[in-house]
This record gives C-alpha cells, sequence and structure tokens, in this order.
C-alpha cells in the first residue's frame, strides 16, 4: 500500500512538472525570466490564458492610437522590467513611460486635464486627489476591464469603478539589526510611547502622516490618535525627516536612524537582498494602503490604456511588477499567498488597519488639525501641501 502510494505520488509530481514545463515553454521570454527571478514555477501563472483574452475591438482600436502615456512611481529600470512581457505579447502597442513624484501624480496632473491637457492616460497612486477627478467626472469606470473581476473588494472601486488596486502596501517599521535589539521591538503601537529604549532620537517619523498615521486615526479613533501623537513628540522625540520613505529606508539601512515609521515592505526587501542590515517589524494593527490605477477619460489612448491595464491585472501583470519592485499583489489568488510576502511572520495573523480613501478625506483635516501643531512644536517645518 505505501509503495502504490509513493509510485502514484511521484506519477502526479512527474506530471505537474511536465504540465509547468510544457506552459512555461508558451510564456514570452521575458515572463519566463521573471519567474526564474521570483523564484516561481510557471504553475503560478495557471489559468493566465483566460485572463488574457482582449476584446477585438481593443486590438483594432490601438493600432490607431498615438503612444500610451503612463505616469506612475515605479523607477524607469523597473518599469522596463516589470512591462517587457506586456511589449513582446503586443508589439503594436506603443509605450511611454514617465516616472513622477506624488505632485506630478496628483495635482499637476489634475490641472493639466482642468486645461485640456493629458499628460497621462494612465496614472498611479495619486492619493485622494482621485476624488478631484472623480467630481470632474474625469476617470473611466474601469469596470468594463473583464479582470476587474479579479480584484477582492477591498482592491477595487466597487461603487463607481472609478479605480483598481496596483499594489498592497504594509507601511510598517524599517530598522537596522545591528542597532535594534528584538526585545525592544513594538508588539502594539502604545509600546513604542512606553518603551524608554525609543527615546531622543532612536526613531523617525516622516513629514507625511498619511502614509502610515491617517489608518490608525481610522481603526483606532481620534482619542487615541491624539493621545498618541502628543506622547510621540512631546516624549519619545523621533527625528523629523523631509526625505521620501525610500530614502529614510536607505538612511536606516546604513544606520543614521535605526528605526523608521512608515516603511514599505518592498523598500525594506529591496535593501535586506542587498545585503544590508535592515529588516521590517510591524505593530498591531497594521496600516494598510492599496496603491491605485486610474484611467482618463477622453484619452487619447483609451484602447491601450485598457489592454495594459487589463493585462496588469492579471497573473503575468502581477506576477511582473512583483519580480520588478517586489510589490503584493492585488488579484485574489495570489494576496493572500505568502510566498508574496517578503517578511510573512511579521503580516500573517497580524489585525489590519486598511485605508479607506473616501473616509480620509475627510477624516485628514481633522487629524491634521492636530499633528501639525505637534510636529511644528517639535522643530518641524511646514508639512507638504501635495497630496492629502
Amino acid at each position: 500500500m505505501r509503495t502504490g502510494f509513493a509510485v502514484r505520488a511521484m506519477v502526479v509530481a512527474v506530471a505537474s512538472l511536465w504540465a509547468a514545463s510544457a506552459v512555461a515553454a508558451d510564456l514570452p521570454k521575458a515572463t519566463q525570466a521573471l519567474l526564474k527571478k521570483a523564484g516561481f514555477d510557471a504553475s503560478i501563472l495557471s489559468g493566465l490564458d483566460h485572463e488574457l483574452v482582449m476584446p477585438q475591438a481593443w486590438i483594432d482600436g490601438v493600432k490607431r492610437e498615438p503612444e500610451l502615456k503612463i505616469l506612475a512611481a515605479w523607477d524607469p529600470k523597473q518599469f522596463r522590467e516589470m512591462s517587457a512581457p506586456f511589449r513582446e505579447r503586443y508589439p503594436y502597442v506603443k509605450v511611454n513611460y514617465t516616472r513622477g513624484g506624488l505632485l506630478e501624480r496628483g495635482n499637476k496632473a489634475l490641472m493639466a486635464y482642468q486645461s485640456g491637457r493629458y499628460i497621462a492616460d494612465i496614472i498611479t497612486s495619486a492619493s485622494n486627489v482621485w476624488i478631484d477627478f472623480k467630481e470632474i467626472d474625469g476617470l473611466v469606470d474601469l469596470r468594463t476591464l473583464p479582470n476587474f473581476a479579479l480584484l477582492p473588494p477591498e482592491n477595487r472601486d466597487d461603487h463607481t469603478g472609478l479605480w483598481i488596486g496596483q499594489k498592497i502596501t504594509f507601511r510598517c517599521m524599517a530598522y537596522n539589526t545591528r542597532l535594534v535589539p528584538k526585545e525592544h521591538l513594538p508588539k502594539t503601537w502604545d509600546n513604542l510611547t512606553t518603551d524608554p529604549f525609543w527615546r531622543n532620537g532612536k526613531l523617525a517619523v516622516p513629514d507625511r502622516p498619511s502614509l502610515w498615521l491617517s489608518m490608525l486615526w481610522d481603526a483606532k479613533g481620534p482619542e487615541w490618535a491624539t493621545s498618541f501623537m502628543t506622547k510621540m513628540f512631546t516624549e519619545v522625540k523621533p527625528q523629523l525627516r523631509k526625505e521620501g520613505s525610500s530614502a529614510v529606508v536607505g538612511l536606516t539601512a546604513a544606520g543614521e536612524t535605526p528605526a523608521f515609521i512608515g516603511a514599505a515592505e518592498y523598500r525594506v526587501k529591496e535593501y535586506a537582498e542587498k545585503g544590508a542590515p535592515v529588516s521590517l517589524h510591524c505593530p498591531e494593527p497594521i496600516p494598510v494602503g492599496v496603491s491605485q490605477l486610474m484611467m482618463l477619460k477622453g484619452s487619447p489612448a483609451p484602447n491601450g490604456a485598457a489592454m495594459f491595464l487589463n493585462w496588469f491585472l492579471s497573473r503575468e501583470g502581477q506576477l511582473a511588477q512583483y519580480a520588478g519592485d517586489w510589490s503584493l499583489p492585488v488579484h485574489k489568488d495570489l494576496e493572500k499567498d505568502p510566498r508574496f510576502l517578503p517578511f510573512p511572520d511579521e503580516v500573517v495573523g497580524k489585525s489590519l488597519a486598511v485605508r479607506d480613501e473616501e473616509r480620509i478625506r475627510s477624516e485628514y483635516p481633522k487629524m491634521m488639525a492636530v499633528y501639525e501643531p505637534l510636529w511644528k512644536a517639535a522643530g518641524g517645518g511646514a508639512l507638504p501641501t501635495d497630496g492629502e
């Protein structure tokens, strides 16, 4: 009996490997390279053929369109790598990529649109400026994308379809493993204010509380958040950093600050993969943001934009982004796969505080009425006015 079971198991395993090899042979070379880089076999893309079906009208229409303009936050090198399978599959779609900061992706893109100019057909991560676009009827309803259904409700705008998730980001603490003993890593956010270890500059906070504190304000309430902020600035006395959050992860790895609040897990992974003494720790509840993708209404390249977005939501598009910059997938069958989590022990099983853009729109001014005076009294200068 045991021998028979072993033989059957071996047959199943060999068949699975053969199937994965057969699928891999039909994939674009760029996809095969990304699978290898990410450490997956082709079985992770099971069902991809169905997800890559595009309406014929898009394929016919895109050949008459100008280049597709994408404005996002990926590094140019990352975008070239992650978009390689798309360009290999659809060489007739001309893509022009521009990397821009939050101001460019948000307010500047909005002002251009209001004046009748398109600096992009697709925009990512514009914070809650998407609501301004919504109010002037400037966004396409993306529920027309076949792959819209592949996203769970929290990763898409079910009410109007005006945005889809680009990536999930856990906003935790980056810490230098040589400077922070594990026994001082806080289980909850309150532990940061009660443990004397973190006082007098051992901790750094960014000048964008929208990255992490907005979610805690919403999840734990204004009373708790007000008390937490007051203790943070008057007792803990953190470093007040104006650099971008990605840059401060690098400073943490270099030892300029022992730890930093608001770090994205994929940036920490990038440095850790290079051998830097940096890791991630997530107090509870974990602030979680879903970066958004939007398509501007009336853009010159609607078919190219629809094709790119539909591809991006497929397993291949999600794998490509993950292999390009370690961003967590928004695809319903991939987002909870622990193999995609760079620090699964820091996330799995913990409570989450998920960002709600529409609620934050009304709550953010209330939070800033408390936060900004504390920030300035602690020696911080003017806070950025773009984004929120």
